[in-house]
């Protein structure tokens, strides 16, 4: 009887180290996904945009010249770990943003901020183009003194180069936790270019961009 007792009590340890095993497995891999393996290069920096959709900012900067990866996700709530439904119904304080990481020998943040602004309109609040409310407003997170800096520096000649008769709305804030938006949004428009093009024509954004900057940007 108690070899058979024993017998049992091994069988579920067995059983149980390897669910706490794969367990483990599973954390470190969502650990090793949240950040890029290749952050720690000292040519490397990162920088956080939110233009209404992720979508749409993700895809166009992935087009630009020294931009290594980005990531869909949400910044600037006070809800630890939102879902994108908590997001979108406006009540976690979340911005749909990209966090953009940026190969500092090809590419800067000066000239990150240029292509930004010609991505979004900058001069309506808590809505970008067809989507509207607070988690679309626009805005740049700042990670550093440097960046805050350059950031007001940009918004200030956008503002005062008299392009606009309106104010720019768009924020300049400091970077908080930012958090990987669920994997089908990630590279939603190599995923789903169909769905993403009738999106965004559908949405009106490119239409909009071309009557606030003109056709060559």
């Amino acid at each position: 009887m108690w070899e058979r007792v024993f017998r049992q009590q091994y069988f579920f340890s067995i059983i149980f180290l390897f669910i706490f095993l794969s367990a483990c497995h599973q954390i470190d891999s969502m650990i090793a996904e949240s950040e890029p393996a290749y952050l720690t290069n000292e040519n490397l920096d990162t920088a956080v945009f939110a233009g209404g959709c992720f979508w749409c900012t993700e895809s166009d900067f992935d087009k630009m010249e020294g931009v290594v990866s980005t990531i869909s996700g949400y910044i600037g709530g006070a809800v630890a770990n939102p879902t994108y439904e908590q997001v979108v119904a406006g009540k976690t304080g979340h911005v749909e943003a990209v966090k953009v990481y940026f190969d500092k020998t090809k590419t800067s943040y000066s000239t990150l901020l240029n292509a930004f602004w010609f991505t979004i309109d900058p001069l309506t609040p808590n809505r970008q183009f067809c989507d509207s409310g607070s988690q679309y407003r626009s805005a740049i997170f700042y990670r550093n003194s440097e960046q805050k800096e350059q950031a007001e520096i940009s918004k200030k000649t956008i503002d005062l180069s008299g392009r606009f008769s309106k104010p720019i709305v768009t924020e300049i804030l400091p970077v908080t936790e930012f958090y990987r938006a669920e994997e089908y949004h990630q590279d939603y428009y190599l995923k789903n270019p169909l769905r993403y093009k009738y999106y965004r024509n559908n949405c009106g954004r490119d239409k909009r961009l071309e009557e606030l900057w003109g056709t060559k940007h």
